[in-house]
């Protein structure tokens, strides 16, 4: 596969698991300083990544929520939240099983925050239980 192939094929996963609304507004603010880091992200992560048959993307996106509440990269982890639960088919309750268990092995504080980061984008988009 060559470097455009990559380039489309990562930006169809990246629209696919983001939604076009984020990519959109990720593309324009796209200028000199990031347009690089934007297309290795896209060719690597997104195509190279997230196109591989192993996992689906229910998996994946477990997968990258569990990592950034252990890692406390909350920016990262709030827009893989929503785009699970507007783009992915994650209820509240799937991403209440995943802090659940990161509680356990990120320990709680980790956990504690991920809870307050996620609640407010629940909340956000009217899906808390009453």
């Amino acid at each position: 596969m060559n470097d455009q192939q990559r380039r489309d094929d990562g930006m169809a996963q990246r629209r696919k698991v983001l939604g076009d609304a984020w990519v959109d507004k990720s593309a324009a603010n796209k200028n000199s300083f990031n347009a690089e880091f934007l297309d290795l992200i896209t060719r690597h992560a997104w195509a190279d990544i997230w196109t591989r048959p192993h996992f689906d993307h229910r998996i994946r996106r477990i997968l990258v929520i569990g990592t950034l509440v252990a890692l406390g990269q909350w920016d990262e982890f709030r827009l893989h939240v929503r785009a699970a639960l507007t783009e992915g088919g994650f209820s509240p309750d799937d991403i209440k099983e995943i802090l659940l268990q990161q509680a356990i092995y990120c320990g709680v504080p980790a956990a504690n925050h991920a809870i307050k980061e996620a609640l407010a984008i629940v909340q956000e988009l009217d899906l808390l239980k009453r």
